[in-house]
């Protein structure tokens, strides 16, 4: 009978971790791209976020004023301030806490929300100032069924 063949040296990686499955605890995880501070670290707090100050004061100014029932003009400023952050995340290097995701991300989620929420408060009854002429159809269509 020979000898059984000694088994294969284990390297650096095999001995470290025998699980295929993820870390329990995570060392390290990447800051979105320009999700560093929007001003020097010596600055007081609020001004090192200030595009996300930006965006959610004039969206709480939005509820604001649709709150007061001035719903179209609020709607129409919590749209818009949402398009700002999405102007905010593509020109800006770095906005801070308005970095959440990748900057396609970030721009294509603000972009599009904002642009549904302008669109639908300008086309809202009573007296829309915008028609979407499919809008109409699509309206008879849910409730008709």
């Amino acid at each position: 009978m020979t000898a059984p063949a000694p088994a294969p040296a284990r390297t650096e990686r095999h001995t470290r971790r025998l699980s295929r499955r993820f870390p329990r605890f995570t060392k390290d995880t990447a800051r979105p791209e320009g999700g560093g501070r929007a001003a020097p670290g010596d600055a007081p707090a609020p001004a090192r976020q200030w595009p996300m100050l930006v965006v959610l004061s004039t969206v709480a100014l939005g509820l604001l004023l649709t709150a007061l029932d001035v719903f179209r003009w609020g709607m129409l400023l919590v749209g818009v301030a949402l398009l700002v952050g999405a102007g905010m995340r593509w020109a800006l290097p770095s906005v801070g806490m308005l970095a959440v995701r990748s900057r396609f991300t970030d721009i294509a989620t603000y972009g599009v929300l904002g642009l549904a929420i302008v669109l639908l408060a300008l086309s809202a009854q009573p007296n829309p100032l915008l028609e979407i002429p499919f809008l109409k159809g699509i309206l008879h269509f849910t409730l008709a069924n």
